[in-house]
């Protein structure tokens, strides 16, 4: 498998990719995550991923490498959240989330060397178990919420929120990881 660029400053998508094993390097856009009024899930993360893809593409460092980039929201009675601004918007997001089931998209785009972008969007169903209004502060004082979209990661210390999981536990992470390498791996 050809080497890639992972166009993301997530620690989480390193992690994942280099649990898988494969060659990669890491370059940053700059692009901000601004989510397009009235998109859907699925459209809203295509669109931020193939704009950091686009980013990351015309740097010099780029050149003659297929570019990968992701973005990951949770989805909840028909509203995208994202990253938190603010500790009390962080608890706000994790009392919606309190025993209910949400959604966590994750959208990839693939830029190869040549042809034209690839676009896909995963979608895994994620259940909570009811959280205590001192749960939900004992976990934000961690400082994890902050970076994560939803205000959690599944990897860390929110691992006791979750009842079910249905579909790719990666993709929850933020990357998921199978489809995006044997889509990788299918390039020419």
């Amino acid at each position: 498998m050809q080497e890639f660029i992972l166009a993301s400053s997530s620690p989480r998508r390193r992690d994942i990719l280099t649990l898988a094993g494969v060659p990669f390097r890491v370059l940053v856009s700059d692009v901000d995550e601004v989510i397009p009024p009235g998109s859907t899930p699925a459209q809203a993360v295509q669109s931020l991923a193939r704009q950091k893809a686009e980013a990351v593409r015309r740097m010099p460092e780029a050149a003659g490498f297929p570019v990968v980039a992701a973005d990951t929201v949770v989805y909840l009675d028909g509203k995208i959240l994202g990253k938190p601004h603010s500790r009390q918007e962080a608890f706000s997001m994790l009392s919606s989330l309190s025993g209910r089931t949400h959604h966590v998209f994750t959208g990839v785009c693939i830029l190869p060397t040549e042809g034209d972008p690839i676009l896909f969007c995963e979608e895994t169903p994620v259940e909570f178990y009811p959280l205590s209004a001192a749960e939900i502060e004992d976990y934000i004082a961690t400082g994890e919420p902050m970076d994560k979209a939803g205000a959690y990661g599944i990897q860390g210390r929110a691992l006791v929120f979750v009842k079910r999981i249905d579909g790719d536990f990666f993709n929850v992470m933020g990357l998921p990881a199978a489809r995006l390498i044997r889509t990788l791996r299918s390039l020419p």
